[in-house]
């Protein structure tokens, strides 16, 4: 297992060209992602999830990155209207160059430590 990074971050989740939704995730993984949705996703639903971190996270400039993701698993507690939703990242690209590599880099070194 990977390590998770708690990151209260903006996201756009998009299922298809017609299903987009504006979210926020609670952790992200060098492999995975968790955040919220108002319904459900069946587990093996493909996404993408789009999100930006932020220069303080990165010690560069903002970093936007798209992940390609498959649903692992969706937790609905009671009586919260927000369903927690677990993605594997299968696919990423960074959005912006800027920066970028050294943000991966010190990614990868904090989640294998």
């Amino acid at each position: 297992m990977m390590r998770r990074f708690d990151m209260r971050l903006p996201a756009i989740v998009r299922l298809d060209a017609e299903n987009e939704f504006q979210t926020e995730t609670q952790n992200v993984s060098a492999r995975g992602v968790f955040f919220y949705l108002t319904q459900p996703l069946a587990p093996g639903t493909r996404c993408e999830v789009t999100l930006t971190f932020p220069p303080h996270i990165t010690l560069t400039d903002a970093v936007r990155v798209r992940f390609t993701a498959r649903v692992i698993r969706v937790e609905t507690p009671l009586p919260s209207a927000r369903v927690g939703t677990a993605a594997m990242i299968e696919d990423y690209e960074f959005l912006r160059s800027s920066g970028s590599s050294d943000f991966l880099t010190a990614l990868q070194r904090g989640m294998t430590n």
